[in-house]
């Protein structure tokens, strides 16, 4: 009966560690999917262009990531957000964590002497 128990709670921590490590690889994706987004909606401002936030939602989608928002700050810089949507984290671990990120990038400014 000793053995069952110890199984049974064995089987629970496993499957517990399990759902944290599906929970931190969807942070990781979706902070992933933010910076790359970040930098797509940046990049245009190399040419002196505005953000392109189509871009930015492309990339987050190729990602497995949804863009939430893509703002032009008022230093020059873009900052996205994005929500992940990858269906690696199913069952009652998606109905509890819904991971997101934000990024922020620009042309870097002139270091003062």
């Amino acid at each position: 009966m000793l053995v069952v128990a110890a199984v049974g709670v064995l089987g629970l921590l496993l499957s517990a560690g399990l759902a944290m490590l599906t929970v931190v690889r969807e942070v990781h994706v979706a902070r992933s999917a933010a910076d790359l987004s970040a930098l797509a909606a940046a990049a245009p401002l190399t040419r002196g262009g505005e953000p392109d936030c189509g871009a930015a939602r492309s990339v987050a989608a190729a990602n497995a990531a949804r863009l939430t928002g893509c703002a032009s700050l008022p230093d020059g810089s873009v900052e996205t957000s994005v929500e992940s949507r990858s269906s690696h984290a199913e069952g009652w671990v998606a109905a509890l964590v819904r991971p997101s990120a934000a990024a922020r990038a620009g042309l870097a400014q002139p270091a003062v002497p």
